[in-house]
């Protein structure tokens, strides 16, 4: 591969990694192999972190439902739940995803796509995703649904990072369309219907990148912990685990996944904001009596 590329770009390291993995190889295999590989390493990765905080005292008092210890055999059995999943039902759709990539002509070859670019990209990604995910999992709530998919998602009522894709198959790929859909949807209407540059179309680059980004929030918002460099103090329409970790200890509100908007909005947070208000005020009273 040549050290600059054609528009006069200075091949980056990664980029050479990158044209080399797909030099003379079967593009779908690189693809499928790359993702998958990427998907399970954020995955139980981006645990870790909460794994060891479950283990140090210190960071107990961060813990959200500091009434309710999950065991190692809790971790184990969700671990085997979710490793079964990822090989039998997201490997597969992981692997499809490059031929549909191809059909509507997502870029694969280097350069990357600038920063400038990739990053509205993934924001409107994240909006696209929370508003599917919203619709998708308030209707998971209505009981039928509840009692034949749903319900799996909430067998631990005090959720931890890996439970994230703890789920019905079924469920898991549903939602997933919230995540890989919206990509596939925005990069077909700014080809096809919008006619825009090739920066503003899809790369795959970025597309791995957004679903690094979607994996380390969804790890978050199940992690159990709110800390206070956690997101939500800095970004106030962020969810996280705060937002989420009400929903799977009440079964009630905040449906959404990333933002707290439609929740706000259509009503579903209400019971939710009425118990933070609570237990803000308990913890004036006892501050005020010095406990």
């Amino acid at each position: 591969m040549n050290a600059t590329l054609a528009e006069g770009h200075q091949t980056t390291w990664l980029e050479a990694q990158w044209e080399d993995c797909y030099r003379d190889r079967n593009p779908l295999l690189v693809t499928g192999v790359l993702a998958f590989v990427m998907h399970e390493l954020v995955y139980f990765g981006r645990f870790i972190p909460f794994l060891i905080c479950d283990y140090v005292p210190y960071f107990h008092q961060y813990k959200i439902q500091q009434n309710k210890i999950n065991t190692t055999a809790d971790y184990w059995k969700c671990v085997r739940q979710v490793l079964y999943q990822h090989f039998l039902f997201e490997g597969p759709l992981i692997f499809l995803f490059h031929p549909m990539a191809s059909i509507i002509g997502m870029n694969v070859s280097t350069p990357f796509p600038e920063w400038k670019n990739i990053l509205p990209q993934v924001f409107i990604f994240f909006v696209f995703e929370d508003g599917f995910h919203y619709v998708v999992h308030r209707a998971m709530h209505y009981p039928p649904l509840y009692k034949a998919i749903h319900k799996v998602h909430h067998e631990y009522s005090a959720p931890f990072g890996i439970a994230a894709e703890y789920a019905h198959p079924l469920e898991t790929s549903i939602l997933g369309f919230g995540t890989i859909g919206g990509p596939l949807i925005y990069h077909a209407v700014n080809k096809y219907i919008l006619h825009s540059g090739p920066q503003w179309q899809l790369h795959l680059f970025t597309m791995l990148f957004w679903i690094v980004c979607r994996l380390c929030q969804a790890i978050d918002c199940h992690s159990g912990y709110d800390f206070p460099w956690s997101l939500r103090h800095f970004i106030p329409f962020w969810a996280g685990a705060d937002h989420h970790d009400y929903h799977h200890m009440a079964f009630v509100n905040n449906f959404a996944s990333s933002f707290r908007w439609w929740d706000y909005l259509f009503g579903t947070d209400t019971k939710y904001r009425a118990y933070r208000k609570r237990q803000a005020e308990e913890k004036r009273i006892l501050k005020k009596k010095g406990l």
